[in-house]
């Protein structure tokens, strides 16, 4: 369908809904939905009303709306893991509650999977989305025992990771740098910690996790595969408190409190791993390799209309082998909010971001001494609006600016060494964007939810851009067989803020569900989604020195268009859910390397990149079980996930004689199981066990002799594949007995890889070699493989909170 048509469709159905709302005068109840406790804003709950048979679902804010005729009602407010309230009340007027709930004695008890009422998938139009409480990953076992919101995630259907020990994370098929990861909003360009490791959410610091996988609601865009949303926890209310613990790898400690009693509170926590403490103990000539974080959160209620939020992010990573490197790397987010209301049933949240990622490196080799530092700064304005019409319309739409500043790199020699000082060209864009989605029930049985979100790019000086012949950075040499730089035949230089080049596109969403009944639903979704800045890599998973660069003169916006159909069941006692999606998702200008592309200090990156389309589809199966002593869930995928890069001309052949071929992140079949038993009321045991295909890889296919070492040729992209991985994790949570004492402290017990598999995450072929003479002279000429895995890893970790 053309954009017009699209948007003439668009217009006419939220023209025809607004319009035939029922016009009797009605009154709004709103309010805030609080954990009595601790005053933590509780994220999708419900207030339903008894006699109209109709309700709310509070948004992250812990805000909730629903407009209703005058008369007396009766309310029903539930969240799972909380005591239920039942209240009459008249409501006469404009009414606004703040709802105080308790956590129930099996919240205190118990082993929880998820936050919201199993139902709640069925009736719900979101699909494609998956949510983790943060205390079922504290029952997770994982490596070195760090509970990791990532590593949790890739349990979940339609989640893969990048490599047996990486927090990176592939969505559908898509790459690393397609998932949008937000912290309040704010967003984080490097998930991980110690190459890969940990991941930089410190989970005692979270309270909400959400990841999309389709069905993006409009308010989102900028990435084609997924929106990972990571809301940190408000503090503590109430009472000042402090909780953390101490494990193999690192330690943690949080501090939260009242600012000002039943108005505000702050949240402050802090991890720091410690093997540049004990390594050295070790060995003399051990590394230097650590990491640290800092998360903050503070907020302080005005009035019962404005409400204020600052919230941050610190983190670095070190590693130094002496001698020989030293390189640091990390994130840094800032977010500032304001909630507002304008009345009732019109909520907005404005919001202003600040979000860096920094990596400098220093090469001590003798000679040839030199640092280079490289960072992306991202600014973000944003306003947002909901519009709770009544309840069966909601309204959202907003508008938001970002702006992007890429300084690649800046090379300085040290000590007097022979490397010439040089800086990679800096490049400056901006991305404004709006949108608009209405949520629309038309019946008991189906709902609908539209929107359309415009984006537009315009990449800016200053800068100076090479001009290539016939408008090719790129071009094939047939003698050689190989990719050379374009011929440079001048240059063009842009002042300090003129448009170099801009783009905009249309993204429509839709979301439909129709409801079979109260206990099973099928929905179905497509969302298009736009593009504009990239991660360039020739690395399975995302690392520290991957380069980010904007859409420009040579390299186009990436698009995907997917869609999904599935279907959502829950048992007549809710004790079981379940789920079937399928999905398929084509995708536009994928940039990516062409054969022996060199990326480091590359001023120009156009010359090493060919664009390309791709496909992903599968099949994601979901069985939870949410109830009794025993929990836990089973997830399989079935995917693929496919690329093509075919030649500039008929003549030279892209990438792969310009056949599909898997992509890195192509992993046939995923399995995983989950389970949490709770042994006692102090002892809780849990295990999973996962099989995944073997990632694609390009095995050498022959080798060479060249000036006495034998080198190897590779043919095609990633037409073999490593070993399948299946490992078993097991762990046991030993909880304090029931006291009367403000110090309480629990153990847990895990065990990484039970049966020490040799799951590969690298393999390397060089050419052999043995410091017995005799012996390497009689296997020089042959080629091996040298495979580096994580075997069996037992962990130990003290949790506690005062």
């Amino acid at each position: 369908m053309k954009r017009n048509n699209y948007l003439w469709l668009l217009m006419w159905l939220m023209s025809w809904s607004l319009n035939t709302m029922a016009q009797e005068q009605k009154v709004t109840l709103s309010g805030y939905l609080k954990d009595g406790d601790n005053g933590e804003d509780l994220i999708g709950a419900t207030v339903y009303v008894k006699e109209m048979e109709t309700g709310a679902v509070s948004n992250v804010y812990g805000f909730f709306s629903v407009s209703l005729p005058k008369g007396d009602y009766t309310l029903l407010v539930n969240y799972l893991g909380y005591e239920p309230i039942n209240r009459v009340i008249s409501l006469q007027k404009d009414e606004m509650l703040t709802v105080e709930m308790k956590p129930s004695a099996e919240k205190l008890e118990e082993v929880e999977i998820i936050a919201e009422n199993p139902a709640a998938e069925v009736q719900n139009l979101e699909m494609g989305t998956q949510k983790l409480e943060v205390q079922t990953m504290k029952q997770l076992p994982t490596l070195f025992g760090e509970v990791d919101v990532l590593k949790s995630l890739q349990l979940l259907p339609g989640v893969t990771s990048s490599g047996e020990t990486s927090s990176g994370f592939n969505v559908r098929g898509g790459s690393s740098d397609q998932n949008l990861m937000l912290l309040d909003e704010s967003t984080i360009y490097n998930s991980s910690h110690l190459f890969g490791f940990i991941s930089v959410f410190n989970p005692d610091a979270i309270k909400d996790v959400k990841l999309y996988k389709g069905g993006i609601p409009a308010s989102y865009g900028g990435r084609l595969s997924s929106v990972l949303d990571v809301r940190q926890r408000d503090g503590n209310a109430k009472n000042w408190s402090t909780s953390g613990g101490l494990g193999l790898m690192s330690s943690r400690l949080t501090i939260e409190g009242p600012l000002v009693p039943e108005k505000g509170s702050i949240l402050l926590s802090g991890r720091r791993s410690y093997a540049d403490v004990f390594l050295p103990a070790v060995s003399s000539d051990a590394p230097t390799v650590y990491f640290y974080d800092f998360n903050l959160k503070a907020n302080y209620n005005l009035n019962e209309k404005n409400r204020l939020f600052v919230s941050g992010y610190f983190g670095r990573d070190k590693f130094k082998v002496a001698s020989v490197v030293d390189n640091s790397w990390g994130n840094m987010a800032f977010t500032a909010r304001w909630n507002h209301l304008f009345g009732p049933n019109l909520f907005s949240n404005f919001t202003a971001v600040y979000s860096n990622y920094y990596y400098g490196l220093e090469y001590l080799g003798k000679g040839s001494e030199y640092s280079w530092d490289s960072n992306i700064n991202n600014f973000n304005l944003k306003s947002d609006f909901t519009w709770f019409i009544n309840s069966d319309h909601t309204l959202d739409y907003g508008v938001n600016i970002n702006q992007y500043k890429f300084q690649p790199g800046e090379i300085r020699p040290i000590s007097g060494s022979s490397v010439t000082p040089r800086d990679l060209d800096e490049k400056q864009a901006w991305e404004p964007a709006a949108y608009v989605s209405l949520e629309q029930k038309l019946s008991d049985r189906f709902s609908l939810k539209y929107g359309l979100r415009f984006s537009s790019y315009f990449r800016v000086g200053s800068e100076t851009i090479l001009q290539y012949e016939n408008n090719q950075p790129v071009v094939y040499n047939p003698e050689n067989q190989t990719y050379e730089n374009g011929v440079v035949v001048g240059e063009t230089a842009y002042s300090s803020g003129e448009v170099i080049s801009s783009d905009y596109g249309l993204e429509p969403r839709l979301s439909a569900k129709y409801a079979l009944n109260d206990r099973n639903s099928i929905k179905a979704s497509y969302n298009r989604m736009r593009q504009y800045i990239h991660l360039i890599s020739n690395t399975n998973s995302p690392n520290a020195l991957d380069i980010w660069t904007p859409t420009g003169p040579y390299l186009e916006p990436e698009i995907a268009d997917q869609v999904s159909l599935g279907y959502f069941g829950v048992t007549h006692n809710q004790q079981y859910e379940f789920s079937i999606e399928t999905f398929y998702k084509d995708m536009q200008n994928l940039p990516d390397f062409v054969d022996g592309a060199d990326l480091k200090f590359n001023n120009n990156l156009e010359t090493e990149l060919l664009t390309g389309e791709g496909r992903s589809y599968g099949l994601e199966v979901l069985i939870k079980k949410n109830a009794g002593k025993f929990n836990g869930w089973l997830s399989y995928t079935w995917s693929r996930s496919e690329r093509v890069v075919k030649g500039l001309t008929s003549s030279d052949p892209g990438v792969n004689k310009g056949e599909y071929y898997p992509s890195l992140f192509d992993k046939t079949h995923d399995l995983n199981l989950v389970g949490m038993y709770e042994l006692s009321s102090r002892i809780v045991l849990g295990a999973n066990f996962t099989f995944k295909t073997g990632m694609p890889i390009t095995y050498p296919a022959s080798r060479y002799e060249y000036g006495g070492l034998i080198a190897a040729q590779y043919e095609g992209r990633n037409q073999n594949r490593m070993p399948n991985v299946h490992r078993l994790d097991l762990s046991v949570t030993l909880k304090p007995k029931p006291s009367k004492r403000k110090w309480k402290g629990e153990w847990v017990f895990s065990i990484y890889n039970v049966y020490n598999r040799k799951n590969a995450y690298d393999i390397n072929f060089a050419q052999y070699s043995n410091e017995n003479y005799a012996n390497f002279l009689s296997r020089k000429n042959e080629t091996t493989a040298t495979k580096s895995y994580i075997g069996m890893f037992p962990n130990i970790t003290y949790n506690f909170k005062f």
